[in-house]
């Protein structure tokens, strides 16, 4: 539960930013502000851990400040995103190393993204400095944003890497980012961030901390772009750099490098310490392509997507995953802007977490979970989601058997 403090903190926040929203004059022009809230109840229904059902919620506030307009700063915007979350963990119940509910943080309100964008040269090189959340462009697919769970949105092999993961939901750091664009359909795209969150995991706020290192990423994307079309959908909290075109397909490829130092998961030193590691790295690949599409002008359309993740099996649980799935946009007449998606994710044990575990019998070599869901637009600002994972050997361990956990999802956008 929040805090009275946070509760006050949160209020303040509220009535600024609605007060920000009504505002009249060439400041509204160069001001915009939004609100969103997504929940969700979800429910191990059957396997797992343990059987129950638990609520998951986030609030979430967005300004964004033209400052061309605002202070004739050519091409610079300035940021600014609060976040509140609420509710119990899918996960604990479910067992799941993946992570059933993308929701799911814990309790607390909180500064998630607030950063300095200047884009120069035609929009062709964009800079961006400050805390920043590196899944809102990298590792970003657009067709697979409709799936609750987390792997769809970055693959474990890279968000549980580090010492807290690197600056995704809910634990951002700061860092600075380049986009280079060399032609119209091609993005070169690299970021430096600080190795470890601004939130610590054992409490207190710190930047730059001595061994927290550096997290380096860097990816190339290859898009082909229709020539008009509404943006993509993404309902989990709608973070983004402003409005997205729209792509029919695209495929990336990415790498990332901590340069701290990281214990190994099963190698010691003759005094029992264990081995420690310069360095942890990985790799990406993956891709959206449009298999399908209506008439000219329609969204509806069938597409496919792939991921394919390589991490370090020394030091994490995770050594590689491997994720795919079909989203149809527009399956029943009338209903144009729902969706429609089945996918599933599978995260293959690290060979060094596999060997420290002490029952090799009741170890399995990979997670596998099976996503079906149903996005439907009830009105103009308000979606609800049905949706049902099947998560095989939860935990990568024969110890618990197969979960069942359906949800529905609920999402308003102010």
């Amino acid at each position: 539960m929040m805090t009275d403090l946070s509760i006050k903190r949160w209020s303040r926040l509220v009535f600024v930013f609605s007060f920000l929203r009504f505002a009249d004059g060439a400041a509204a022009q160069a001001v915009s502000t939004s609100f969103t809230y997504t929940g969700e109840l979800a429910a191990n229904v059957a396997g797992g851990a343990r059987r129950g059902a638990t609520y998951v919620g986030a609030d979430a506030l967005q300004l964004t400040l033209r400052l061309d307009q605002l202070a004739s700063w050519r091409g610079a915007q300035l940021f600014i995103f609060g976040l509140a979350t609420h509710g119990g963990a899918p996960s604990d119940q479910v067992g799941d190393v993946q992570g059933v509910n993308n929701l799911q943080a814990r309790p607390r309100v909180r500064l998630e993204e607030m950063w300095l964008q200047q884009n120069l040269f035609e929009n062709r090189l964009s800079l961006l400095a400050g805390r920043y959340d590196l899944n809102t462009e990298f590792y970003r697919l657009q067709s697979a944003a409709l799936f609750v769970n987390s792997s769809f949105g970055m693959g474990p092999e890279l968000a549980q890497s580090g010492v807290a993961g690197p600056s995704v939901f809910p634990n951002t750091a700061v860092g600075i980012r380049v986009d280079f664009k060399p032609s119209r359909n091609v993005v070169w795209r690299a970021a430096v961030f600080d190795g470890v969150p601004v939130d610590r995991p054992g409490g207190g706020i710190h930047l730059f901390a001595p061994g927290d290192g550096a997290l380096l990423a860097g990816e190339v994307a290859f898009l082909s772009r229709p020539d008009a079309g509404r943006a993509p959908r993404d309902r989990r909290f709608m973070i983004g750099r402003g409005p997205a075109r729209p792509y029919a397909d695209k495929l990336t490829f990415g790498a990332w490098y901590y340069t701290a130092r990281f214990p190994d998961l099963a190698d010691t030193l003759v005094t029992g310490a264990p081995l420690t590691h310069r360095g942890s790295r990985g790799a990406y690949i993956i891709g959206d392509h449009t298999v399908w599409s209506g008439r000219p002008g329609s969204p509806v359309a069938l597409t496919a997507f792939a991921q394919l993740g390589v991490g370090d099996s020394r030091v994490n649980q995770i050594g590689s995953y491997f994720g795919s799935g079909l989203t149809l946009t527009g399956p029943f007449a009338g209903r144009t802007d729902d969706q429609l998606g089945l996918a599933v994710a599978a995260a293959l044990m690290g060979s060094h977490f596999r060997r420290a575990q002490p029952a090799a019998d009741e170890q399995a070599p990979v997670e596998i979970t099976i996503e079906l869901t149903y996005l439907a637009q009830a009105i103009s600002r308000l979606s609800v989601q049905p949706d049902v994972q099947y998560v095989i050997r939860p935990g990568g361990t024969r110890a618990l058997s197969n979960a069942l956990v359906p949800g529905l999802r609920i999402a308003l956008a102010y």
